[in-house]
């Protein structure tokens, strides 16, 4: 099973042995995924179900608002559909709390698991400026490469601000532009200037370079790490 729906806990069948079997399926998935050094999307998807199930565990409300509606009809008055809850017996919902005080280690030891390979992972990373820095940051372009490898993936980044009911963090973004050979000849810094010349909308880019040691898959993990590398530098 390579992933679980959003409310796979009170979707269907609400049997322990049922969930328990969905979700060690989902685990065993996740963890040939790490096994490949392929962090993402697996550790996103396990933080949140791990996240999710600590609210259900905290609230009985939250468990009972998540089970689907029956749809009563329509509010001519309103212009709107008007659902009715079901009715969750109490033996219903301890096979909920039972499936949720089993899940919640389940997903916190794999998550430990991806947390302790990510950590490695970025450890052997390095991040550094090619030529001067400007003062604006926000976007320019990074350079991803192996240590045994003249390949360089350039992309262009840029930084977003998001905003929730109560937060506003940065998120970044980026694009695959180009994948170059590096030489003796044809250095970080002559790939900058190239992409100077080409993109003439950002005359003087912040520009990084970000290798690894180990060779790593790049969407599934040396792209998501870069984005955190990244948002630690860049203003």
């Amino acid at each position: 099973m390579k992933s679980l729906s959003e409310n796979w806990i009170t979707e269907g069948w609400i049997d322990f042995e049922y969930k328990k079997y969905l979700l060690l399926a989902y685990l065993q998935h996740v963890g040939a995924q790490f096994r490949e050094v392929k962090l993402y999307p697996p550790l996103a998807e396990l933080i949140h179900h791990y996240s999710k199930l600590k609210i259900f565990e905290q609230n009985r409300e939250q468990i009972k608002s998540a089970f689907p509606k029956l749809l009563q009809g329509p509010d001519s008055k309103e212009f709107k559909l008007n659902y009715k809850p079901l009715v969750i017996d109490d033996e219903v919902m301890k096979q909920l709390e039972e499936i949720v005080a089993f899940s919640l280690p389940q997903l916190q030891k794999h998550i430990e698991e991806g947390k302790t390979i990510y950590d490695l992972l970025e450890h052997e990373m390095k991040i550094e400026p090619i030529g001067l820095s400007p003062l604006y940051q926000k976007e320019g372009y990074v350079m991803l490469s192996y240590e045994k490898s003249k390949d360089v993936y350039v992309y262009r980044y840029k930084v977003n601000l998001f905003q929730n009911s109560v937060d506003q963090f940065k998120g970044i973004m980026m694009q695959l532009i180009n994948r170059v050979r590096r030489t003796l000849a044809h250095t970080l810094e002559h790939i900058k200037l190239d992409l100077i010349k080409t993109y003439k909308e950002l005359p003087n880019p912040a520009t990084y370079s970000i290798y690894s040691q180990k060779q790593i898959p790049l969407e599934e993990s040396f792209v998501p790490i870069s984005k955190r590398l990244l948002l630690k530098v860049v203003d």
